[in-house]
């Protein structure tokens, strides 16, 4: 152990403030970019961190996050718990996030926020897939509807409670924005301001990222689980470019390697594509701040044209020879006559819902109540759950 010599000079402190990452923001990313210094804020007042900046807090509380970490039991397209390799809604949200950040670190723009969004998106997302959103949807036509998204807003500002001041998270107005995805006006920022079309840049990244994402993992996954054959993949275009492209390269290369490598040069392929033309669009708008990106009438992060009929290519493929095949259809089908089940049980008995369900249903009433409780459950608790309510 030592001791401070009379005199010597204090050692120098090597740890970055948050004041000093908030000015390399201003330096180092592009004048449209949201910079986190100039968030708008939290709906409830919060102390700054000494060392994080705002939207590194958001993705620590958003991962943090008991919803968070339910969707490891979530499914993705194949219910989970069918394949040790497949992908949950917790492995796609991280994946979201990765390519966010690797479109958004290229485009100058901030990292930080394009990925708090990215993992943040399918917090609200029901058990059993888009499956059970439908059958969600379904249950609550009467009273006003289910839709994930709107659900992961709740999510964050209602539903997780993890601090005694406030409801749900108290994410940045910022975060909360890029979680509107399919609002078509979205509320003045300023008091007296106009409605605006866009979110931020890092919001836009999010919304492609979770496109591309699905895209080209739900058909990497349905290679793995062998639903797929090698003359259908070669009818859809994006996949036959990337072959030939990985041919050209690795000419001995063979299965199971080969399609993973095919895989990856079609997310490559995404990227590249998104960069060019997002660069082009960002530059033809003449948008000098974040607030300039709000006011724009188009997205600036998109596809090219011929990108984009690819993809709608690849997505009527996907529909057709994935999500609706038997072996995934029929499966989730039966998995949501059992989510169906559990909600109408729920509504004739809401004392199964437990305490804490239970205080919101004065102030959120009965339907939504259980809403919320069922779109939070993972896979595995709600066919549990089934076979607990069976017995009663």
């Amino acid at each position: 152990m030592t001791k401070d010599l009379p005199g010597a000079v204090a050692p120098r402190q090597n740890w970055k403030k948050r004041e000093q990452m908030e000015a390399d923001e201003l330096h180092v990313l592009a004048p449209y970019a949201q910079k986190s210094g100039e968030s708008r804020g939290r709906k409830y007042p919060e102390s700054r961190h000494a060392y994080r900046t705002e939207f590194q807090r958001d993705r620590a509380r958003i991962i943090h996050a008991r919803a968070f970490r339910r969707l490891e039991y979530k499914t993705q397209v194949f219910l989970n718990g069918t394949g040790d390799h497949l992908r949950t809604r917790l492995t796609h949200s991280i994946e979201v996030a990765s390519i966010s950040r690797t479109i958004a670190r290229a485009l100058a723009l901030n990292e930080d926020l394009a990925e708090a969004i990215a993992l943040a998106h399918d917090l609200g997302h029901s058990p059993f897939g888009h499956s059970g959103e439908e059958m969600l949807a379904e249950c609550m036509r009467e009273h006003g509807g289910f839709d994930h998204n709107r659900q992961s807003q709740r999510v964050v500002e209602l539903l997780e409670a993890a601090y005694p001041a406030f409801p749900g998270l108290n994410l940045t107005f910022e975060v909360r924005e890029g979680l509107r995805k399919h609002d078509e006006f979205h509320e003045p920022f300023r008091p007296g301001g106009e409605k605006y079309r866009r979110p931020s840049l890092e919001a836009q990244i999010a919304d492609l990222g979770d496109e591309i994402t699905y895209y080209s993992h739900d058909l990497d996954d349905a290679v793995d689980f062998e639903i797929l054959r090698s003359a259908q993949l070669e009818e859809v275009t994006i996949w036959r470019q990337s072959h030939e492209s990985v041919a050209a390269r690795y000419p001995d290369v063979r299965e199971p390697e080969l399609h993973k490598l095919i895989i990856g040069a079609i997310i490559d392929a995404q990227v590249r594509d998104v960069l060019m033309t997002s660069a082009a669009a960002i530059a033809g708008a003449g948008v000098q701040s974040a607030d300039d990106v709000r006011r724009n009438a188009g997205s600036l992060i998109c596809y090219s044209d011929a990108r984009h009929q690819a993809n709608q290519e690849l997505r009527r493929f996907l529909y057709k020879n994935v999500y609706y095949h038997p072996r995934v259809a029929e499966v989730n089908q039966r998995a949501c006559e059992m989510l169906r089940a559990v909600f109408e049980a729920y509504l004739r008995a809401p004392d199964l819902l437990g305490d804490g369900a239970m205080r919101r249903i004065e102030s959120e009433g009965l339907h939504r109540t259980v809403c919320d409780y069922v779109a939070g459950m993972t896979d595995r608790y709600l066919i549990e759950e089934h076979s607990r309510i069976k017995t009663l």
